[in-house]
Protein backbone atom coordinates (compact mmCIF):
# COMPACT_ATOMS: atom_id res chain seq x y z
CA UNK A 1 0.00 0.00 0.00
CA UNK A 2 1.49 3.74 -0.48
CA UNK A 3 1.04 6.80 -0.17
CA UNK A 4 1.78 10.44 -1.51
CA UNK A 5 3.33 12.92 0.43
CA UNK A 6 1.88 16.28 -0.50
CA UNK A 7 4.96 18.41 0.42
CA UNK A 8 7.61 16.24 -1.08
CA UNK A 9 5.57 14.29 -3.98
CA UNK A 10 7.49 11.00 -2.72
CA UNK A 11 5.69 8.18 -2.64
CA UNK A 12 6.02 5.66 1.02
CA UNK A 13 5.26 2.07 0.76
CA UNK A 14 3.74 0.46 4.49
CA UNK A 15 5.12 -1.95 6.23
CA UNK A 16 2.79 -4.81 7.11
CA UNK A 17 1.95 -3.49 10.86
CA UNK A 18 1.26 -0.17 9.19
CA UNK A 19 -1.07 -1.31 6.39
CA UNK A 20 -3.20 -3.45 9.20
CA UNK A 21 -3.40 -0.47 10.97
CA UNK A 22 -5.00 2.16 7.73
CA UNK A 23 -6.41 -0.96 5.65
CA UNK A 24 -9.48 -1.26 7.92
CA UNK A 25 -9.98 1.62 8.71
CA UNK A 26 -10.67 2.51 4.68
CA UNK A 27 -12.61 -0.48 4.42
CA UNK A 28 -14.95 0.55 7.08
CA UNK A 29 -15.17 4.19 5.18
CA UNK A 30 -13.27 5.44 8.57
CA UNK A 31 -11.53 7.77 5.59
CA UNK A 32 -10.98 10.71 8.02
CA UNK A 33 -9.26 8.50 10.42
CA UNK A 34 -7.02 6.90 8.35
CA UNK A 35 -5.97 9.62 6.52
CA UNK A 36 -5.13 11.03 10.09
CA UNK A 37 -3.21 7.91 11.26
CA UNK A 38 -1.45 7.70 7.98
CA UNK A 39 -0.04 10.86 8.74
CA UNK A 40 2.12 9.39 11.97
CA UNK A 41 3.70 7.59 9.32
CA UNK A 42 5.19 10.04 7.39
CA UNK A 43 5.83 12.72 9.78
CA UNK A 44 3.42 14.86 9.58
CA UNK A 45 3.69 14.39 5.46
CA UNK A 46 1.70 12.69 4.40
CA UNK A 47 -1.43 13.89 3.00
CA UNK A 48 -3.04 10.79 1.07
CA UNK A 49 -3.28 7.48 -0.47
CA UNK A 50 -3.99 6.01 -3.45
CA UNK A 51 -6.77 3.58 -2.31
CA UNK A 52 -9.19 6.90 -1.45
CA UNK A 53 -10.64 8.09 -4.50
CA UNK A 54 -11.46 4.55 -5.49
CA UNK A 55 -13.38 3.23 -2.36
CA UNK A 56 -15.08 6.82 -1.30
CA UNK A 57 -16.22 7.95 -4.54
CA UNK A 58 -16.03 11.26 -3.91
CA UNK A 59 -12.01 11.53 -5.45
CA UNK A 60 -12.53 15.00 -6.64
CA UNK A 61 -14.06 15.84 -4.15
CA UNK A 62 -12.00 14.22 -1.43
CA UNK A 63 -8.63 13.43 -2.29
CA UNK A 64 -8.08 16.78 -4.63
CA UNK A 65 -9.72 19.41 -2.58
CA UNK A 66 -7.83 17.70 0.34
CA UNK A 67 -10.96 16.94 2.24
CA UNK A 68 -9.28 14.12 4.51
CA UNK A 69 -6.49 15.66 5.72
CA UNK A 70 -3.54 18.13 4.92
CA UNK A 71 0.19 17.63 6.04
CA UNK A 72 1.25 19.60 9.30
CA UNK A 73 4.59 21.17 9.19
CA UNK A 74 6.80 21.13 12.54
CA UNK A 75 9.54 22.57 12.05
CA UNK A 76 9.89 26.17 13.11
CA UNK A 77 12.45 27.18 10.91
CA UNK A 78 10.19 25.97 8.09
CA UNK A 79 7.47 28.65 9.07
CA UNK A 80 10.10 31.24 9.73
CA UNK A 81 11.75 30.34 6.11
CA UNK A 82 8.04 30.59 4.27
CA UNK A 83 7.07 33.86 6.74
CA UNK A 84 9.89 36.05 5.17
CA UNK A 85 9.16 34.27 1.72
CA UNK A 86 5.57 35.88 1.99
CA UNK A 87 6.62 38.99 3.39
CA UNK A 88 9.07 39.52 0.68
CA UNK A 89 6.60 38.53 -1.95
CA UNK A 90 4.21 40.97 -0.18
CA UNK A 91 7.16 43.53 -0.27
CA UNK A 92 7.86 43.11 -4.27
CA UNK A 93 3.98 43.79 -4.77
CA UNK A 94 3.98 46.82 -3.13
CA UNK A 95 6.88 47.88 -5.20
CA UNK A 96 4.83 46.74 -8.41
CA UNK A 97 1.93 48.81 -7.36
CA UNK A 98 4.52 51.87 -7.63
CA UNK A 99 3.81 52.16 -3.98
CA UNK A 100 7.13 52.46 -1.58
CA UNK A 101 7.17 49.47 1.17
CA UNK A 102 10.07 51.34 2.55
CA UNK A 103 7.67 54.26 3.89
CA UNK A 104 6.61 55.01 7.23
CA UNK A 105 3.05 53.86 6.65
CA UNK A 106 3.98 50.17 4.83
CA UNK A 107 7.14 49.55 7.23
CA UNK A 108 5.43 46.78 8.40
CA UNK A 109 2.45 45.95 5.72
CA UNK A 110 4.24 43.13 4.71
CA UNK A 111 4.45 41.20 8.21
CA UNK A 112 1.05 41.77 8.87
CA UNK A 113 -0.53 40.87 5.47
CA UNK A 114 1.74 37.21 5.78
CA UNK A 115 -0.45 36.96 9.89
CA UNK A 116 -3.51 37.97 7.71
CA UNK A 117 -3.20 35.68 5.05
CA UNK A 118 -2.18 32.69 7.35
CA UNK A 119 -5.37 33.39 9.73
CA UNK A 120 -7.58 33.77 6.50
CA UNK A 121 -5.96 30.38 5.11
CA UNK A 122 -5.79 28.31 8.30
CA UNK A 123 -8.00 25.61 7.24
CA UNK A 124 -5.28 24.14 5.12
CA UNK A 125 -3.70 23.00 8.58
CA UNK A 126 -7.05 22.20 10.04
CA UNK A 127 -8.67 18.25 9.31
CA UNK A 128 -12.53 17.61 9.98
CA UNK A 129 -11.28 14.08 12.02
CA UNK A 130 -9.62 16.58 14.63
CA UNK A 131 -13.01 18.84 14.97
CA UNK A 132 -15.00 15.85 15.13
CA UNK A 133 -13.33 12.94 16.91
CA UNK A 134 -14.81 13.67 20.80
CA UNK A 135 -17.82 15.31 19.50
CA UNK A 136 -20.22 12.13 17.54
CA UNK A 137 -22.60 10.77 19.59
CA UNK A 138 -24.98 7.66 19.27
CA UNK A 139 -28.40 8.67 19.32
CA UNK A 140 -31.86 7.07 18.56
CA UNK A 141 -33.03 10.08 16.41
CA UNK A 142 -34.39 10.11 12.69
CA UNK A 143 -35.48 13.08 12.21
CA UNK A 144 -34.21 16.23 10.57
CA UNK A 145 -31.40 18.56 12.08
CA UNK A 146 -30.85 21.71 10.70
CA UNK A 147 -28.38 24.65 11.76
CA UNK A 148 -29.36 27.64 9.88
CA UNK A 149 -27.30 30.97 9.38
CA UNK A 150 -23.95 30.10 9.92
CA UNK A 151 -21.30 33.28 8.80
CA UNK A 152 -19.00 32.29 6.54
CA UNK A 153 -15.92 34.50 4.77
CA UNK A 154 -14.23 33.20 2.42
CA UNK A 155 -11.57 34.19 -0.41
CA UNK A 156 -12.10 33.90 -4.38
CA UNK A 157 -8.88 31.72 -5.39
CA UNK A 158 -9.60 33.56 -8.52
CA UNK A 159 -9.06 37.06 -7.62
CA UNK A 160 -8.30 36.68 -3.72
CA UNK A 161 -10.63 38.67 -2.63
CA UNK A 162 -13.37 38.02 0.13
CA UNK A 163 -17.12 36.51 -0.58
CA UNK A 164 -19.27 35.88 2.50
CA UNK A 165 -22.30 35.41 3.58
CA UNK A 166 -24.60 31.88 5.27
CA UNK A 167 -24.31 28.63 5.27
CA UNK A 168 -27.89 26.15 5.95
CA UNK A 169 -26.84 22.67 6.86
CA UNK A 170 -29.36 19.88 7.48
CA UNK A 171 -28.71 16.40 7.87
CA UNK A 172 -31.15 13.12 8.25
CA UNK A 173 -29.62 11.05 11.35
CA UNK A 174 -29.10 7.74 11.00
CA UNK A 175 -28.25 6.47 14.65
CA UNK A 176 -24.99 9.20 15.03
CA UNK A 177 -26.12 13.22 15.70
CA UNK A 178 -22.76 15.78 16.09
CA UNK A 179 -22.52 18.42 18.60
CA UNK A 180 -24.47 21.37 16.52
CA UNK A 181 -21.36 23.63 17.01
CA UNK A 182 -18.72 21.15 15.07
CA UNK A 183 -21.08 22.32 12.22
CA UNK A 184 -20.14 25.23 11.95
CA UNK A 185 -16.72 24.34 12.88
CA UNK A 186 -16.41 22.38 9.40
CA UNK A 187 -17.63 25.28 7.82
CA UNK A 188 -14.86 26.86 8.95
CA UNK A 189 -12.48 24.57 7.93
CA UNK A 190 -13.33 24.76 4.44
CA UNK A 191 -14.26 28.29 4.33
CA UNK A 192 -10.51 29.28 5.73
CA UNK A 193 -9.14 28.25 2.13
CA UNK A 194 -8.68 29.27 -1.16
CA UNK A 195 -12.23 28.64 -2.55
CA UNK A 196 -15.20 28.85 -4.97
CA UNK A 197 -18.43 28.74 -3.92
CA UNK A 198 -19.71 25.68 -5.88
CA UNK A 199 -16.89 23.35 -4.39
CA UNK A 200 -16.86 25.07 -0.99
CA UNK A 201 -20.78 23.80 -1.28
CA UNK A 202 -19.91 19.98 -1.95
CA UNK A 203 -16.95 19.96 0.55
CA UNK A 204 -19.17 20.62 3.55
CA UNK A 205 -21.84 18.10 2.52
CA UNK A 206 -19.60 15.15 1.39
CA UNK A 207 -17.39 15.85 5.03
CA UNK A 208 -20.90 15.50 6.96
CA UNK A 209 -22.01 12.53 5.07
CA UNK A 210 -18.15 10.98 5.35
CA UNK A 211 -18.40 11.49 8.90
CA UNK A 212 -21.71 10.83 9.84
CA UNK A 213 -22.74 8.30 7.75
CA UNK A 214 -26.41 9.90 7.78
CA UNK A 215 -29.80 8.92 5.53
CA UNK A 216 -28.92 12.50 3.78
CA UNK A 217 -26.92 15.83 3.69
CA UNK A 218 -27.73 18.89 2.51
CA UNK A 219 -26.58 22.43 2.63
CA UNK A 220 -26.97 25.45 0.65
CA UNK A 221 -24.83 28.84 0.66
CA UNK A 222 -25.92 32.19 -0.19
CA UNK A 223 -22.84 34.70 -0.49
CA UNK A 224 -21.75 38.07 -1.85
CA UNK A 225 -18.57 38.12 -3.84
CA UNK A 226 -16.86 40.70 -4.21
CA UNK A 227 -15.01 40.11 -7.11
CA UNK A 228 -18.48 41.18 -8.34
CA UNK A 229 -19.13 44.38 -6.24
CA UNK A 230 -15.41 46.10 -6.07
CA UNK A 231 -14.48 45.13 -9.51
CA UNK A 232 -15.83 43.58 -13.03
CA UNK A 233 -19.50 44.03 -13.24
CA UNK A 234 -20.11 45.67 -9.73
CA UNK A 235 -23.17 44.72 -9.50
CA UNK A 236 -24.06 46.03 -5.56
CA UNK A 237 -26.99 43.52 -5.09
CA UNK A 238 -26.27 40.03 -6.61
CA UNK A 239 -26.11 37.38 -4.72
CA UNK A 240 -24.85 33.84 -5.59
CA UNK A 241 -26.67 30.32 -3.55
CA UNK A 242 -25.42 27.00 -4.33
CA UNK A 243 -26.86 23.84 -2.97
CA UNK A 244 -25.72 20.42 -2.61
CA UNK A 245 -27.99 17.39 -1.79
CA UNK A 246 -27.13 14.01 -0.89
CA UNK A 247 -28.90 10.94 0.00
CA UNK A 248 -32.15 10.98 1.02
CA UNK A 249 -32.17 14.90 0.16
CA UNK A 250 -31.61 14.58 -3.97
CA UNK A 251 -33.86 11.05 -3.99
CA UNK A 252 -36.78 12.31 -1.84
CA UNK A 253 -38.71 16.00 -3.35
CA UNK A 254 -40.35 15.66 -0.11
CA UNK A 255 -37.93 16.19 2.21
CA UNK A 256 -35.58 18.61 -0.20
CA UNK A 257 -38.91 20.70 -0.10
CA UNK A 258 -39.08 20.14 3.79
CA UNK A 259 -35.55 21.69 4.49
CA UNK A 260 -35.95 24.45 1.58
CA UNK A 261 -38.96 25.40 3.22
CA UNK A 262 -37.35 25.45 6.83
CA UNK A 263 -34.19 27.54 5.99
CA UNK A 264 -36.44 30.21 4.26
CA UNK A 265 -38.66 30.58 7.79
Amino acid sequence: MEGRCNKCKGRKTLNLSQAAVILPLILSMELHRAAFDMNGFCKGNLAETQTYGDINGFNDLAVESNLLVQYKRDSSSEKEADHLDLETAYATILRGLGENPEREGLLSTPRRAVKAMQFFTKGYNETVYDILNDAIFNEDHDEMVIVKDIDMFSLCEHHLVPFFGKVHIGYLPNKKVVGLSKLARVVEIFTRRLQVQERLTKQIAVAITEALKPAGVAVVIEAVHMCMVMRGVQKMSSKTVTSAMLGVFREDPKTREEFLALIKS
